[in-house]
């Protein structure tokens, strides 16, 4: 197995143009599970750990741009106001240990369904891309919604890494749900996660362990939008109203397709989204509120 250290990105381009199926590895808090239980063993390994660029962030203008490898605990302690369902879905995110090692574009180089940072990064808007670059075509951005393609297979071609993800600063409430077989330490059951877009009058959903990919409710987002439009909501500030959830619940549960495995069932699955749908909800909604009447 080769083992490559390059110093700067152009040179991570360079040996992955070099060495196509060399596997990246910065946290390694999948890619070493895999290879100690002999699941994967890849021809080459490409250690991103001296690139000190893939653990900054920045906020330009509107926008997050957060390095592929800024661990989980930094999300937690330094992005919990411009990112608040990213932060919170980190907190879920394995042991202290893991998320001092882990970081988004891990989650995103293994597009597992599962992953937590999924649901948080689709809820966060349309607006969301992943960088990333190849030593021969240059830089391209991937918006969230193109990403995921199949059980852990994402878009990006052989030659590419994951540079930066490019997030909205959030404009209103967003939270985060998971369930699991236990309360720490898991992967997720299913999980959701949600957004209220105030600026362009739209909110954000995110499936997480639920389908073959990450996905959206799309039609509970159309649904819930239309509501909130046409009664005026996001000018009042007032009561949903309990069929409004529960409708919001039924139609995020619709959107799933799940499976029957190790972790729970399919039918557990679909009820535990409608449920997490209704809380998550619940709370930005209250929280939005808040922020109506304090303006007032």
């Amino acid at each position: 197995m080769e083992f490559l250290r390059p110093a700067t990105w152009d040179e991570a381009l360079a040996a992955k143009a070099e060495y196509p199926t060399a596997l990246p590895i910065s946290g390694g808090t999948d890619v070493m599970v895999e290879m100690n239980f002999d699941v994967h063993r890849p021809s080459a390994i490409l250690d991103l750990n001296r690139i000190t660029e893939l653990t900054e962030w920045e906020i330009t203008g509107d926008v997050v741009r957060l390095g592929a490898s800024v661990p989980y605990t930094r999300i937690i302690n330094e992005l919990s106001g411009p990112l608040p369902g990213l932060a919170l879905a980190a907190h879920t995110v394995g042991s202290p240990q893991i998320r001092n090692r882990g970081g988004v574009g891990g989650n995103l180089g293994g597009a597992s369904p599962a992953g937590d940072a999924h649901p948080a990064l689709l809820a966060a808007g349309r607006d969301v891309f992943v960088e990333v670059a190849s030593h021969a075509r240059g830089t391209r951005l991937i918006a969230i919604d193109d990403f995921y393609v199949g059980v852990k297979r994402n878009s990006m071609e052989q030659d590419e890494l994951i540079r930066r993800v490019h997030i909205p600063v959030a404009d209103g409430p967003q939270q985060f749900s998971k369930i699991g077989t236990r309360n720490a330490m898991v992967i997720a059951v299913c999980a959701f996660g949600f957004a209220l877009h105030p600026k362009n009058r739209t909110v954000g959903t995110g499936i997480g362990s639920a389908a073959p990919t990450p996905r959206r409710a799309v039609e509970a987002e159309e649904y819930l939008q239309g509501v909130l439009a046409e009664r005026g909501l996001w000018e009042s500030g007032d009561l949903l109203g309990a069929e409004v959830t529960q409708r919001f619940g039924e139609l995020v549960k619709a959107a799933a397709s799940p499976i029957d495995d190790v972790r729970g069932t399919a039918d557990y699955r679909r009820h535990s989204l409608a449920v997490m749908a209704r809380r998550t909800l619940t709370w930005t909604w209250n929280d939005y509120s808040k922020q109506i009447r304090s303006a007032a």
